[in-house]
């Protein structure tokens, strides 16, 4: 899998400039892509034993990259929850199914781990990944104000019990 981290880092730049240039501008999208999706990081995560990465290719082919999914532990050892740092389909794949299946995928990854719960936080203006995470039957526990790159967002923290 650290060989897909091209192909990943690709699915998350047409991913972030689909959900949010029109609200972040392309600019601030570029900028975080640049800095959140450096190859040689992807290529440690996926590499990483302690870390979730999956992906899903184009099954006739095998080979080109639809959509990913991260998930890791919190970095404070005192909880026993994992975060969903990343999931993006391409596009062009939207409403396919993809991303449910990517998340079947971390979410049986994490039950085998025992791991009870995670959380995930996105954007509130991010209309498609509001409409996911509920779907899939993620509670939202918070809203808050960030900054991204400079600019201020409102962001929906979600858990899942697992």
């Amino acid at each position: 899998m650290p060989a897909d981290a091209s192909a990943i880092e690709q699915v998350a730049r047409e991913s972030w400039h689909a959900a949010y240039d029109d609200f972040l501008g392309e600019d601030t999208v570029r900028e975080v892509v640049d800095e959140w999706y450096d190859r040689d990081g992807l290529r440690d995560s996926a590499g990483d034993d302690d870390q979730v990465l999956v992906v899903a290719t184009d099954e006739s082919e095998n080979t080109d990259v639809r959509g990913f999914a991260h998930a890791a532990p919190d970095p404070d050892p005192e909880r026993d929850v994992w975060h969903l740092l990343r999931i993006y389909v391409a596009p062009g794949c939207w409403n396919a199914g993809i991303g449910t299946a990517l998340l079947e995928r971390v979410e049986g990854d994490l039950e085998a781990r025992d791991v009870p719960a995670y959380e995930l936080a996105v954007l509130a203006a991010n209309d498609v990944g509001v409409s996911f995470y509920e779907s899939c039957d993620f509670e939202r526990v918070e809203t808050e104000e960030a900054e991204l790159a400079g600019v201020a967002v409102t962001q929906h923290w979600y858990r899942k019990e697992l």
